[in-house]
């Protein structure tokens, strides 16, 4: 598909947070839109699979969340255990005074981006596929505006453009912008869940579990199962081989002294994980478990590590030579393209209480207002409209630094030990942990904080 030759708005990556930039900038009046995408088609697999309040609130307000809540499954508890027995629940009920979604939305990635995609579509744009960008520099005619290369030969030139595209994206590397954990080389190494499994699986019996988010806290890891029932079932199913059973997603922190988990990790491995560190209602084996339960079907397996990285800045703008201006005293502080950040272009962090893909969009649905406000403002001659794009920058950098720390916290809290402390204190922290929890995960207040907390309310 042939690319125009130039645009108001270049969006690099039709993950989920390219697709809502995209929504959210037609739904404010910018129509000049080309998206763009580096593959073929989307991945079939579920991925990123939360979706919370303060994000479906975003997309409330540019039309893009109905159809999502009518496709996804709805969870009203969040439920933190050890393998044997309940220690909190986070009940999600108890904010429906604070919000109109008080629950977790369960939706595939896939599932997501399908249903943002349709919307586009009927609102007449397209994802052009498959486009890599290569190259950026700044226009010969036009110094405020960005020529974009791409593999195929193709230049598009865009006065705003948009990276989307990842954590490994072309947009931020060209633009020579910065991505590094924000506590510096150190940061990622003071994490014993350093790496993670994920897995959609079936069961050769259906486990006894409610629709609900589990998590297990074991030895020196972090167990997780959410109940998809059979509704994503075609949406899953990959190669013509069906699904016949309620799928389930398992999420395991695999501690370092484990060794390095496979490539696209195979049933016996997933089902060596959940006898060590999934609940024991899980367990293949009879002395734990007087109904074993083993894994059916491995619908989709991967491996990742859980580092955190966050971009230097998520606006600057392209100068001559690819060089970035971003300074405001320099002598001409508006020109030169206008390069944005959003999603994992611009964060990264751990899976742990589902926040990644909700930051991203959040940013993207927020993203929309700000760039009219700063479309109408430079056609007005406003003394320095980049200040609406700079106070946005600023405030999604201060968001993803949140998320970030609570996600490192989240994680921190999950991997205490259960050996003793120390000669002068005998008892283990995963101990003190279990019995902090138990104790006051029984009040009320403390189950609605939870829920608050992870549910995003607090800080959009």
């Amino acid at each position: 598909m042939s690319l125009p030759e130039s645009t108001t708005v270049l969006v690099v990556g039709a993950g989920p947070s390219g697709l809502t930039a995209a929504l959210s900038l037609i739904h404010y009046g910018c129509h000049d839109i080309v998206i763009v995408d580096a593959v073929a088609e989307g991945v079939n697999a579920s991925r990123a699979i939360v979706v919370h309040a303060a994000t479906l609130e975003a997309l409330d307000d540019i039309n893009a969340s109905a159809e999502m809540i009518s496709r996804g499954v709805k969870a009203k508890d969040a439920i933190i255990s050890t393998r044997s027995s309940e220690l909190v629940r986070a009940r999600f009920t108890l904010l429906a005074k604070q919000t109109a979604h008080p629950y977790i939305l369960f939706i595939p990635q896939n599932v997501t981006e399908a249903v943002l995609g349709d919307k586009l579509k009927g609102l007449g744009i397209t994802v052009h596929r498959p486009c890599k960008v290569i190259g950026m520099k700044q226009n010969e005619a036009d110094c405020c505006m960005t020529d974009v290369r791409f593999d195929d030969g193709q230049v598009i030139c865009a006065k705003y453009v948009i990276g989307a595209d990842g954590a490994r994206s072309a947009v931020r590397t060209l633009a020579g912008i910065g991505f590094a954990d924000p506590e510096g080389a150190e940061g990622n190494a003071k994490n014993s869940l350093a790496q993670m499994v994920l897995a959609d699986v079936t069961f050769n019996a259906e486990p006894k579990t409610e629709v609900f988010f589990n998590g297990v806290v074991s030895p020196a890891s972090f167990f997780v199962l959410i109940p998809f029932s059979q509704i994503f079932n075609a949406e899953l199913a990959k190669g013509g081989e069906p699904i016949s059973k309620p799928v389930y997603r398992i999420g395991c922190g695999v501690p370092l002294a484990d060794g390095e988990p496979p490539h696209a990790p195979p049933k016996e491995y997933v089902q060596g994980l959940i006898d060590k560190y999934g609940p024991t209602v899980l367990s293949s084996g009879e002395s734990e478990n007087k109904d074993p339960v083993t894994i059916d079907q491995i619908v989709w397996s991967t491996r990742f590590r859980t580092h955190s990285a966050i971009a230097d800045r998520t606006f600057t703008r392209l100068g001559a030579g690819g060089a970035t201006v971003h300074d405001r005293n320099k002598q001409h502080p508006n020109q030169g393209g206008i390069i944005l950040l959003v999603g994992d272009a611009a964060h990264i962090h751990s899976p742990a209480g589902g926040q990644g893909m909700n930051l991203g969009l959040r940013d993207a649905a927020f993203l929309g207002k700000a760039l009219s406000e700063h479309l109408k403002a430079s056609e007005s001659d406003a003394a320095d409209p980049d200040d609406i794009l700079r106070k946005f920058a600023e405030e999604r950098h201060a968001r993803a630094l949140e998320v970030i720390g609570f996600t490192k916290k989240l994680l921190t809290l999950a991997g205490l030990p259960y050996h003793a402390h120390s000669w002068w204190m005998p008892f283990s922290l995963g101990s003190i942990r279990d019995l902090f929890l138990g104790t006051l995960g029984k009040l009320g207040f403390v189950q609605s904080r939870i829920a608050w907390r992870l549910s995003g309310l607090g800080g959009r």
